[in-house]
């Protein structure tokens, strides 16, 4: 589906930004049909991507290989990215081609949903809350003597991500792992992901995730929203757990472009970037007031084509785990506070060690290679330029904006309570019970050495 909004307020500005109009104005943005693609969407039908002098057209993609390809190509200007996607492609998976992300999308936004068959088995090992509710966070041992069922029935477990380097994918493993489950190893010469696996974990494009799990191709999967509380709503399936749980305000999607194209286009980047700080900052504006006319923009069928309903479940500081259990969670979607668009090295750091827990990248490297490939990759001082442009214009406070970051977030505890330190890299690689560490490889489908 396509939107189109033309800059019809262009020649009304004037100030500061308009000294350095866009070098080229008509592009073309894809995005999966996420809650979290809303920046663009927001920018789009407010009017903040045309008052930046852009005529910007949204297209829906497939699923995240064709609109990782869609970039890489050049068909595509920028995208709705997972964050793992252009770190994946510096290190040398798909094209040569340089991605960078001068901007993150959101933080938290996906969740972990089982079949109705699979937590009515995994209820008995869950404690309950005084008034009979299951406590939360939901950890993987509660899963673990169901996948052992499954195997004395000689049934394989499977669980739906949304791509092999999916922050889903990730959040996924790290989930199963703190509860003792095993998702498998890559190898250099095997992509599956299932080496070793008790669990194993396949790619379904996000909006067929609740039909694959109703037609039991799938017992679980983990996916951003609105797709587990379709499932909720459907009555097919139990949302375990949210990513919040699994790590408070982790990182999510970015914005990523091509390298070339931001130094071919400078002006053009900077006014991106504007309009899609001003939709974040709309978003998250007087405690989420804008929530619940997003969700009604986000239900258009050139979007997510969900019911505004179901979008809003989650979006307006709420999420149902299972029919009737809604819970307040006022941060399961952020947009801007928090820091939100501030694309941090930390972040990028964060699915690198993950690529190397599980094998994706198959060699020990240094804590310096990290910093460097983040560096290469997330781009503060894009972000940061185009922050200060709205500052000098009167459009945001410069107190909005972490000036004195130096691209690091502070040290927090995940899920499992190991403390995750982006400056550290090999050291907490090192203090995970399960995975790759030191110099440990995958070689003929086993780990070595031992």
């Amino acid at each position: 589906m396509t939107r189109r909004f033309a800059p019809l307020l262009a020649l009304m500005l004037s100030g500061p930004a308009w000294a350095q109009e866009p070098e080229i104005a008509e592009l073309t943005f894809g995005f999966i049909k996420l809650t979290d693609m809303a920046p663009l969407a927001i920018a789009l039908e407010r009017g903040y991507f045309a008052e930046e002098g852009l005529e910007i057209t949204l297209e829906a993609q497939a699923n995240w290989r064709v609109l990782g390809d869609g970039v890489l190509s050049g068909a595509l200007q920028g995208a709705q990215m997972l964050a793992g996607q252009p770190l994946a492609a510096a290190i040398g998976y798909g094209s040569d081609a340089r991605i960078v992300a001068p901007f993150s999308m959101d933080l938290n936004g996906n969740g972990i949903t089982v079949s109705t068959e699979v937590w009515d088995r995994m209820r008995p090992h869950v404690a309950s809350m005084a008034d009979g509710r299951p406590q939360h966070p939901i950890g993987a041992d509660a899963l673990a003597p169901v996948v052992q069922e499954f195997r004395a029935q000689g049934r394989r477990f499977d669980m739906g991500i949304v791509y092999p380097f999916s922050t889903h994918n990730y959040e996924l493993r790290y989930w199963l792992a703190a509860g003792g489950l095993h998702p498998g190893f890559y190898a250099p010469d095997d992509s599956s992901g299932q080496i070793g696996a008790d669990v194993f974990l396949s790619v379904t494009p996000p909006p067929q995730m609740p039909a694959t799990l109703a037609a039991g191709a799938l017992f679980g999967y983990c996916v951003g929203e609105p797709w587990n509380q379709a499932a909720v709503r459907r009555g097919i399936g139990v949302s375990v757990i949210t990513d919040y749980e699994i790590w408070p305000n982790n990182p999510e999607k970015v914005f990523a472009l091509r390298a070339d194209f931001v130094e071919a286009y400078p002006n053009t980047t900077r006014a991106i970037l504007r309009a899609l700080i001003r939709a974040a900052m709309w978003l998250d504006a007087d405690d989420n007031a804008n929530r619940a006319a997003a969700a009604e923009i986000l239900s258009r069928p050139a979007y997510i084509g969900a019911e505004a309903g179901i979008i809003a479940a989650s979006m307006t500081g709420t999420f149902e785990y299972e029919p009737g259990d809604v819970r307040a969670v006022p941060d399961f979607n952020v947009f801007f506070r928090h820091n939100a668009t501030y694309p941090y090295y930390s972040d990028a750091i964060w699915y690198l060690t993950q690529m190397r827990r599980w094998g994706q990248i198959a060699e020990a490297r240094s804590d310096a290679w990290y910093h460097e490939v983040a560096a290469r990759v997330y781009r503060p001082d894009i972000y940061l330029d185009a922050a200060q442009s709205l500052i000098d214009d009167g459009l945001a406070s410069v107190t909005d904006f972490p000036f004195d970051s130096d691209g690091y977030r502070a040290p927090a505890a995940l899920l499992d309570g190991i403390v995750y330190d982006g400056r550290t890299p090999n050291a907490y690689l090192d203090s995970l019970p399960l995975g790759l560490t030191g110099t440990r490889r995958v070689i003929n489908g086993e780990v070595a050495p031992r």
